[in-house]
């Protein structure tokens, strides 16, 4: 599939290669900096198919449409900014907050966290996995007028690349379609940590002439799988942090075991459609009345294998070799809504909705005398609303939803209001409430391994956030949100097995952020600003997060070669205070509690040169990553400059035909 894709998208190159020009480009992206003066009107174009001296007008680049899965559109932006920067990497957004592991494709740490939360359902489990795995909101869906492609390539660590092939065309003005595969190999400098990983997306959508009916879909396939090596062995630990000239080289250091690998892989089929009752072309009508149909059906499975032995970092297990754990989820999703609009009223929609779920083994454990049953299944029916209108300058949102029959409870309610303060502020405040199950992998869990074998029945999480956000384009912005939850399930080591369990917590946790961003420019140089500080009221110190964060970028900008180049280059400085970073467990694919020790407190210098030349950005940078994993249970150490320093180089290509 990835090979056919590449094919494809390559045949696309070729064809575009002598029109890469052709588009006048434009800023696209709020706070970014805009030295380099994009117009917004539409340019020439010599055609091929006119006569000499004919020529066609190109189209603007706001007509090249991207659309997210609630309908919200943007277009495609191809300038060159530090924004742009900050998502030059794996997952391609910005990961301020994330700390990542020692090859590209593993897993991050989180610094910081999000409880705003509009889910009914439990979520799958192995979620420090899934920073890479797309969902039904991370898939866009285009219109556009010419076809389009995009290419980002970034290098990876040790015989490998990082691959993303996007190629879009409207069939008709009605009609288009997207292919795109994301793919990455990468060796690692250390031993048996291989990740390599695969994401395929197809997407569809098409409107008819009167607009009165509309269809998007898409296909996804993906495989995201990593060699586990259970950390560095305690020998090997004591003498890279002494910093022995002898372990230097991380290709010899000797780790606690080499046949063990983890895969998620899973495949969905997504649907979504939408028929106006009424004409939404007639001018006199004044009311708008719609019926929408969603349907998506979902398959993901997590495997732990490992071949030779079983480890006794993990305890014993049931088999002595050959270990194979393996969990699957196949959900199908049904919602049928309906929504009404006027100028009076605003927008509001209604909504039904079914999850028929099947989470579990294809085998029973009996472990002590207890049966740990094999499958947690059934159907839940649920029911929501939304509500959208501009009044008297406030614009307000809200959502709500509540499961009304199954065997999970759950309910949440979410509602804002952005109020414009002037042309330059504005205004936004925020509250949530949420209570739902906790993951399947805390319910019920199966393995070789001995004490991780469990099923539970915990009681809902309960969360409640206020937010409030303002923000001025020439001054800065600031968010600031404040949560409580209760019923936390958490993973941490038991004290009795000394082995990796869930637990429930009994008190409540309050979580404070507070984030500063803003951007400082003088002449052709800027300094770039995130910083974030966090206060946590935990007896039991189970949501550990570090009390600032913060990035900071200065970096300059300017045209080159008589306007020929577009060239950004700079600093990062990257730091956190010293916490007890959570740990990661390769069996569960979770992170869990620890007490033992802090990291933190050391600074992370990225040096980077970017440049654009037409459509094309090219970034090269000097990148400090994170130290190695200390024992099977971390995956950081003190930061050492010589050590934890690479050179990367990528790009990102966009052609329109």
């Amino acid at each position: 599939m990835g090979r056919f894709v590449c094919v494809l998208l390559l045949v696309c190159f070729i064809s575009n290669v002598n029109a890469q020009d052709k588009v006048t480009l434009n800023e696209g992206e709020s706070n970014e900096n805009t030295i380099q003066n994009d117009s917004l009107a539409p340019v020439k174009r010599m055609s091929s198919n006119k006569p000499e001296g004919e020529e066609d007008e190109v189209p603007k680049i706001q007509d090249y449409l991207i659309i997210s899965h609630e309908n919200d559109t943007t277009y495609v932006d191809t300038s060159l900014t530090v924004y742009k920067d900050y998502k030059h990497n794996y997952l391609r957004k910005d990961n301020f907050g994330l700390i990542p592991f020692s090859n590209l494709g593993q897993t991050y740490n989180t610094l910081t966290y999000n409880f705003e939360n509009t889910r009914l359902m439990p979520e799958f489990g192995a979620r420090a996995r899934h920073f890479n795995y797309m969902e039904v909101e991370d898939i866009k869906y285009y219109r556009v007028p010419t076809p389009f492609t995009e290419l980002f390539a970034r290098t990876a660590f040790e015989q490998g690349q990082l691959l993303d092939a996007f190629f879009t065309a409207n069939m008709s003005p009605q009609y288009n379609f997207s292919v795109a595969y994301k793919g990455l190999r990468s060796l690692g400098k250390y031993q048996h940590i291989l990740t390599s990983t695969g994401n395929f997306r197809f997407t569809s959508n098409y409107q008819t002439k009167n607009k009165r009916y509309n269809v998007k879909g898409h296909i996804t396939i993906q495989d995201l799988l990593n060699q586990e090596n259970g950390g560095l062995d305690d020998f090997s630990v004591e003498n890279f942090e002494s910093g022995d000239p002898e372990f230097i080289e991380r290709s010899l250091l000797e780790v606690n075991f080499e046949d063990a690998e983890s895969l998620l892989e899973g495949k969905r089929f997504h649907l979504d459609h939408s028929y106006a009752v009424l004409n939404p072309n007639d001018s006199l009508v004044n009311n708008d009345l719609s019926v929408g149909h969603t349907i998506s059906y979902s398959d993901k499975q997590f495997s732990y294998s490992q071949v030779t032995a079983q480890t006794d970092l993990f305890g014993d297990s049931f088999n002595g070799s050959n270990l194979l754990d393996r969990s699957e989820i196949t959900d199908l999703y049904n919602q049928f809504r309906l929504n009404y609009s006027n100028n009076i009223i605003g927008d509001l929609q209604v909504n039904v909705s079914n999850n028929n779920y099947n989470y579990g083994y294809n085998k029973l454990v009996i472990l002590e005398g207890e049966t740990i049953i094999n499958r947690l299944k059934g159907n839940i029916f649920a029911a929501g609303a939304k509500y959208h209108k501009y009044y008297k300058g406030f614009e307000l949102n809200g959502d709500v939803g509540l499961n009304v029959s199954g065997d999970f409870d759950g309910n949440y309610i979410k509602g804002d209001a952005m109020f414009k303060i002037t042309d330059d502020i504005s205004a936004k405040g925020s509250i949530n409430h949420s209570s739902k199950a906790p993951n399947f992998n805390t319910l019920l869990y199966q393995s070789n391994y001995i004490h991780y074998n469990w099923q539970n029945k915990f009681n809902n999480e309960e969360t409640q956030q206020i937010a409030f956000e303002i923000e001025s384009k020439k001054i800065a912005k600031v968010t600031v949100d404040y949560s409580t939850i209760d019923n936390y399930v958490y993973f941490k080591e038991d004290e009795n097995t000394g082995q990796v369990a869930p637990f429930q917590n009994s008190k409540t946790i309050n979580y404070l952020r507070v984030r500063f961003q803003n951007e400082i420019k003088f002449g052709k140089f800027a300094l770039n600003n995130t910083i974030e500080y966090q206060n946590v009221k935990d007896q039991d110190t189970i949501l550990n997060v570090p009390e600032f964060n913060t990035r900071n970028t200065l970096y300059f900008s300017s045209h080159v070669f008589k306007k020929a180049l577009f060239l950004q280059t700079g600093i990062t400085l990257n730091y956190f205070t010293k916490y007890y970073m959570n740990a990661y467990n390769p069996i569960l694919a979770e992170f869990y509690v620890q007490r033992d020790r802090q990291f933190g407190d050391f600074p992370r210098l990225d040096f980077f040169i970017n440049a654009k030349l037409r459509t094309a950005r090219l970034y090269l940078k000097f990148e400090h990553f994170n130290s190695p994993f200390t024992g099977y249970n971390y995956y950081s150490a003190p930061y050492n400059p010589y050590r934890d320093s690479i050179i990367r180089f990528g790009l990102v290509w966009n052609f329109f035909m």
